[in-house]
């Protein structure tokens, strides 16, 4: 398990794959599998049964994961993708952009 520098209400772009370029904001991460889930993006569609919340059934469009190593956060200052660098302030772990050197929320 490698470490995970991408969090839940990250806003990351896609560097590869079939939504290459396209923004999203991140609404789950599951570190153990190195995957997870943008909202908008890797879009699939699930056969559901009828049941209480659905009775209709049917045919529903639903985000897939996304594999971490496929995912590249925004710089808050270009609006590009960039890496993610660890810096310590005052005793605690900040993720600072190396493009810009500024940090990311």
């Amino acid at each position: 398990m490698s470490k995970v520098y991408i969090k839940k209400g990250d806003l990351v772009m896609v560097i590869a794959g079939d939504d290459k370029n396209k923004e999203g904001k991140v609404l789950s991460v599951d570190p153990k599998n190195n995957r997870a889930v943008v909202e908008g993006l890797n879009m699939i569609k699930k056969h559901v049964k009828p049941s209480a919340q659905n009775p209709q059934g049917g045919i529903v469009e639903k985000e897939a994961s996304i594999h971490l190593s496929n995912l590249a956060l925004i710089d808050p200052e270009s609006g590009k993708a960039t890496r993610i660098r660890i810096k310590i302030e005052n005793g605690k772990k900040v993720r600072v952009s190396t493009k810009s050197g500024k940090e990311v929320k």
